[in-house]
């Protein structure tokens, strides 16, 4: 058998993708390196070949008669892979999204409508990375995030969702209706672990509704918003809550905002990177998350 001389197949998709493109910066993004990843290896294999595959100029890459030649025969033979592949996967290929987003959003917001995308994207497996914590949209640590913020994210793409609107919620059964007998009860406050602040907290409520007497620095204290929730609806005392994710229980009767003033807080907003905009995966997640009942992306403007 005689042995093939062949460069690395690394450099040789390096190559294919830059010559495609016309542009070492596109090609990077397609397969996940840097573009001065690419510029190495296609360095690497003209000097393999001993000639030179493109005309390098300040916006383009333009190809040479003999990267004309490589590039039409490495399109042929990577079709040719790619349709043998397809034909004898005997699974269908399968998709890994993790998306991060806060406990509170995942479980009464999304969890509850998995089967959706589910039943639109079988081959798509979902992570959900639940913190308070801003992460990394890096493809390793999550790949798309539903955040509340300005909407402003360096690199980042950034859809509105629905507002954030924070008002003293608590259960019928305590018969609160006077703002003057907030005093008299348990302030129930959610202050999540790590840097991050809540939204909107009792400190910044009582600078501008003035109650007399009331002590925002007591009561009972959680660092999950769904656990402050659960004790708002126990009649465990007041939660300053946003109205748009205890949407169920106002609407139920299991909660009543007994008066206000109310305050708007960072609205939330689904991000993901410029980079992949047209991923199949992150835009099935796009579509998905914008068609979860409940009504509250009907409120981005």
């Amino acid at each position: 058998m005689n042995h093939r001389r062949l460069p690395s197949l690394s450099s040789l998709r390096a190559f294919e993708a830059a010559a495609r493109h016309e542009s070492a910066k596109q090609a990077a993004q397609e397969l996940s390196v840097t573009a001065t990843a690419i510029s190495h290896q296609v360095r690497g294999l003209e000097e393999a070949l001993g000639v030179s595959l493109f005309l390098r100029k300040p916006r383009q890459l333009e190809l040479t008669p003999q990267g004309r030649e490589l590039l039409q025969v490495l399109e042929t033979a990577f079709d040719s892979i790619s349709h043998v592949v397809e034909r004898l996967s005997a699974v269908p290929a399968r998709q890994t999204v993790t998306l991060s987003t806060t406990p509170a959003v995942a479980v009464r917001w999304l969890l509850p409508w998995v089967c959706l995308l589910r039943d639109s994207h079988p081959d798509i497996d979902l992570r959900v990375h639940a913190s308070h914590e801003p992460v990394p949209l890096d493809g390793v640590t999550a790949d798309i995030a539903i955040r509340y913020g300005d909407g402003r994210w360096p690199g980042l793409l950034a859809e509105k969702l629905f507002d954030n609107t924070f008002a003293p919620t608590c259960s019928p059964r305590l018969g609160l209706r006077d703002i003057a007998k907030l005093p008299l009860h348990p302030l129930i406050h959610f202050r999540p672990q790590g840097e991050v602040s809540a939204p909107l907290n009792w400190s910044f409520w009582q600078k501008h509704a003035k109650v007399s007497g009331l002590d925002v620095s007591a009561g009972l204290v959680f660092s999950d918003e769904t656990h402050a929730i659960s004790a708002a609806v126990g009649e465990q005392g007041v939660a300053l809550m946003s109205r748009q994710l205890i949407k169920d229980e106002l609407e139920q009767g299991r909660l009543v905002q007994p008066f206000g003033p109310a305050f708007e807080g960072k609205p939330f907003f689904l991000v993901y990177p410029e980079s992949r905009q047209h991923d199949p995966t992150i835009l099935a997640i796009r579509e998905w998350v914008k068609s979860v009942p409940g009504h509250l992306c009907t409120q981005a403007q």
